[in-house]
């Protein structure tokens, strides 16, 4: 595998479906983006930019007539679709990666849960097979995928309640770690900054937010605790 995009493209199923016609302007313009990695990538599934750049031109849609057609059709679309999904972990929200690709927010929704059921077959799979290190990487990229964050945030992410966009909050807040939230202060947590430039003033707003909180505190240390007291039992053995 060469890097996150080949896994995002591992994960969509081989008869997918839900992604729409491929818009091929969006397609050749996320390509030229890629790096080095993401372009061998493409490469190694077999898209061509060649094929991307006459179909962002012609504005038609490839021929699934034959089975060949098929075969390569399905390529377009997964890699298409392995776009949407590395859009998702990279904390991009869901109605703009929606409006990006033109497709209904609902099929974006129903393509991650399918993937998100389809990596963890691949998982189950390598671990059958003895592959630990494949192993390994697909289960960080399925839990970025579930978490639809960036590597940084997963230990947060894992906090019930707690979504992406506020694991990135309290990052940028200073608490980083499961155990730096499991330690807060409810008030402290419900008033970081990008919470309360628009709404500061509205007490309602404000006691909302510090009831969220002391549930988020509450669910990080009960987290904390089992966490804990698996390493020591770990460390008993």
């Amino acid at each position: 595998m060469d890097g996150e995009l080949h896994v995002f493209y591992m994960f969509t199923s081989v008869n997918i479906w839900g992604v729409g016609d491929i818009n091929w302007r969006i397609f050749r313009d996320e390509m030229e983006r890629l790096d080095e990695s993401g372009m061998r990538a493409l490469s190694f599934v077999g898209v061509k930019p060649a094929v991307v750049n006459r179909m962002a031109v012609s504005g038609g849609q490839l021929p699934e007539n034959g089975p060949e057609d098929l075969r390569i059709a399905r390529i377009y679309r997964r890699s298409y679709a392995a776009f949407q999904l590395r859009d998702l972990c990279n904390e991009i929200p869901m109605p703009m990666i929606a409006r990006r690709y033109g497709i209904p927010r609902g099929n974006l929704q129903t393509l991650a849960q399918t993937c998100e059921g389809f990596a963890a077959g691949m998982i189950h799979f390598c671990d059958t097979m003895g592959w630990g290190m494949l192993k390994s990487v697909l289960e960080h990229m399925s839990d970025r995928l579930k978490a639809g964050a960036r590597a940084d945030l997963l230990e947060l992410a894992r906090i019930p309640f707690v979504k992406s966009r506020t694991a990135r909050v309290f990052w940028e807040n200073g608490m980083q770690s499961l155990r730096a939230v499991a330690a807060a202060d409810a008030k402290e947590l419900a008033q970081p900054k990008k919470y309360t430039a628009e709404k500061a003033k509205d007490e309602r707003y404000r006691q909302k937010l510090l009831l969220r909180s002391e549930v988020i505190i509450e669910a990080a240390n009960r987290l904390w605790g089992e966490l804990h007291t698996s390493i020591i039992n770990g460390g008993s053995h």
